[in-house]
């Protein structure tokens, strides 16, 4: 089943991107980019990308605080979690969320799948960050040298289809292949770019999750940075 198939049925919501603050300096986002405690109220989209910049600022300058690792941390989310955002990733190992967003115990929730690939575990499991956790910013987040999109590059350029389970995350990876393919620079690189829009695009459509602004990311593997990318679509949360 495609994701489209997955949400055909489900009426169009709203959903919002927001203006890219600056990201901040590592020197500063070590203090102020990281939660001091387990919140008691759903922080807000907007918090949740600052915190989310400032570790990834931190990373990528080997700064790192590596915050809510300690026992006394453990103890604190044995009993109850409040995580602020929600990371739909990639498969790939060298694009852990928990690592390249410098976050620790109870601080995000975390799916990935190969080229961020949507099915009814995927969607229900950030169904349940959403409503249940009530977590209000969900993050799209793919990479640079994508096997995902290589595959589905060359799917697209031979016809060949992949084998095995691996067919379905080809073919729902081939229409943003397919929409890079004429497009200037690295048709693996566009690839990854169109379908972060795509999945973002499908997330921020489903009414499933209103009330959460849903963002694309992508990260280098060169530098370690983040960058969130623009978006033509605007609607409410």
């Amino acid at each position: 089943m495609t994701a489209a198939a997955l949400t055909a049925a489900v009426p169009a919501a709203r959903a919002a991107t927001p203006a890219q603050p600056a990201p901040p300096s590592p020197a500063s986002a070590a203090g102020a980019g990281t939660l001091s405690s387990t919140p008691t109220t759903p922080v807000s989209p907007g918090r949740a990308l600052t915190l989310l910049q400032a570790g990834n600022a931190r990373y990528a300058a080997l700064r790192q605080a590596h915050p809510h690792l300690d026992a006394a941390r453990r103890k604190e989310v044995a009993t109850a979690q409040h995580p602020f955002a929600v990371v739909l990733g990639c498969l790939d190992s060298r694009v852990p969320p928990e690592l390249v967003f410098d976050q620790g115990l109870g601080d995000l929730m975390t799916v990935r799948t190969a080229g961020q690939a949507l099915d009814d575990a995927v969607l229900g499991s950030i169904q349940y960050a959403v409503q249940v956790k009530h977590i209000k910013l969900v993050v799209v987040l793919g990479h640079e040298r994508c096997g995902a999109a290589e595959a589905a590059v060359e799917y697209v350029r031979t016809g060949i289809p992949a084998e095995g389970p691996l067919a379905e995350i080809v073919e729902q990876m081939a229409p943003a292949a397919r929409e890079a393919r004429h497009l200037p620079g690295d048709w693996v690189e566009n690839t990854v770019r169109a379908n972060v829009a795509r999945v973002q695009e499908e997330l921020a459509s489903d009414s499933t999750f209103d009330g959460a602004l849903v963002v694309g990311a992508r990260f280098d593997l060169d530098t370690g940075h983040v960058t969130f990318e623009p978006s033509s679509h605007h609607r409410r949360a």
